[in-house]
């Protein structure tokens, strides 16, 4: 099954260790349909496997998710949940979870994470998120939760740009998930803006170049309109921008 770039990156970073992976609002299936599949590979060469779990509040479109499940994954470890993405029954079930969300902003995205954060605050829980926007106020949002960056990525696919963060709802990470580098969250990134290669260098340089342009046509646009105090709240997430090293291959 032919799954998009950005949804081959996500599936590529939910490697770690998890007995439950979330698919939250997910669309027609296709990154749970996905993991599965990687999941009947890693069964079948006797390693140890994930439930999927396929969630949306969509009633007709979990329907439709669930009748494919049965039909073409009659046998593997998969629970189809109709539900708000803020109410995860995450306690029914032992282990260690990942909550993957994606496709939708971050401001609505901030809004489960908050909720699923307040709900179940001994749970060590670990996020695959992919916003469409508000990706810094998302950050921002994590850095307040205390939350921890495990690995971040920045992609281009269909003239669009996704970054696609792993954070840990710990304050601190070790071990295996972390090695050597920097836990912190950064409110504009870290390792997106660095690379291996001349091509993701000028992804890097492309998305900040236009992600500036946004903030300052914001920023103008409350000018315009006299609203100083809106063009002095922008100004701070400028600055940050502005203060990021020239995308460097490494």
């Amino acid at each position: 099954m032919k799954i998009s770039k950005r949804l081959q990156q996500i599936e590529a970073m939910a490697t770690l260790p998890y007995q439950h992976i979330w698919d939250c609002c997910c669309d027609h299936g296709l990154l749970g349909f996905a993991l599965l599949s990687r999941q009947i590979s890693r069964q079948q060469s006797g390693q140890a496997s994930s439930i999927i779990h396929f969630v949306d509040i969509v009633p007709d479109l979990m329907g439709k998710v669930q009748q494919k499940l049965e039909r073409f994954y009659p046998d593997s470890k998969w629970k189809a949940h109709c539900l708000d993405v803020a109410k995860l029954p995450l306690t029914q079930y032992q282990g260690k979870h990942l909550v993957i969300i994606a496709g939708v902003g971050g401001d609505l995205m901030m809004q489960f994470i908050s909720a699923i954060n307040q709900q179940h605050k001994n749970l060590n829980i670990d996020f695959l998120l992919c916003p469409v926007h508000h990706q810094f106020a998302l950050r921002q949002k994590l850095i307040a939760l205390n939350f921890s960056l495990i690995d971040e990525v920045l992609i281009e696919e269909n003239q669009r740009f996704y970054e696609i963060l792993l954070v840990s709802s710990l304050s601190e990470i070790s071990g295996e998930e972390l090695g050597d580098k920097n836990n912190k969250i950064s409110a504009v990134g870290d390792k997106i803006w660095q690379s291996t290669t001349d091509k993701q260098s000028a992804i890097s340089a492309k998305y900040l170049r236009k992600t500036l342009n946004h903030y300052q046509r914001i920023q103008q646009g409350y000018l315009q309109t006299s609203r100083q105090n809106k063009a002095d709240d922008v100004q701070h997430i400028i600055d940050a921008y502005l203060a990021i090293p020239k995308p460097i291959i490494l």
